[in-house]
C-alpha cells in the first residue's frame, strides 16, 4: 500500500518526532494528587504525633494518610510519584507510632 510504505519511510528518515495525536501524552493528575496528598497527611501525622498534647489528631492522620499512600503507590505511573508516596507511606507510619507512644487515640 502506498500510504504505508510513505509513512514507513518518512519515521526511516526520523523527520517528525512528533506524536500524531496528543492521545499519546496522558497527564497523571490523579496520581499526582494522591501522591501530594500522601506526603501532606504524612508529614502532618508525624508532626502531630511528635508533639504529646497532639497525639489523637496525629494518630486520626496517620491512619487516615497510610491508605491513601498505600492506594497512591498502587496507581502510580512515574517515578518522582513513587517517591513521594514512599515518603508519605513511612511518614505517616512514624506519625502513628509516636501518637501511639504519647497516648494514641485516648482523650
Amino acid at each position: 500500500m502506498p500510504q504505508e510504505a510513505a509513512g514507513a519511510e518518512r519515521h526511516a528518515t526520523g523527520a517528525e518526532r512528533r506524536p500524531a495525536t496528543g492521545t499519546e501524552v496522558e497527564p497523571h493528575r490523579l496520581q499526582a494528587v494522591l501522591a501530594v496528598v500522601a506526603v501532606t497527611v504524612g508529614i502532618a501525622a508525624l508532626i502531630m504525633g511528635w508533639i504529646p498534647q497532639t497525639h489523637l489528631p496525629g494518630a486520626i492522620a496517620g491512619v487516615i494518610g497510610l491508605p491513601i499512600a498505600l492506594y497512591s503507590q498502587l496507581i502510580s505511573a512515574t517515578t518522582n510519584e513513587r517517591w513521594l508516596n514512599v515518603i508519605g507511606m513511612v511518614t505517616s507510619f512514624l506519625g502513628v507510632a509516636f501518637a501511639l507512644s504519647h497516648g494514641g487515640f485516648t482523650v
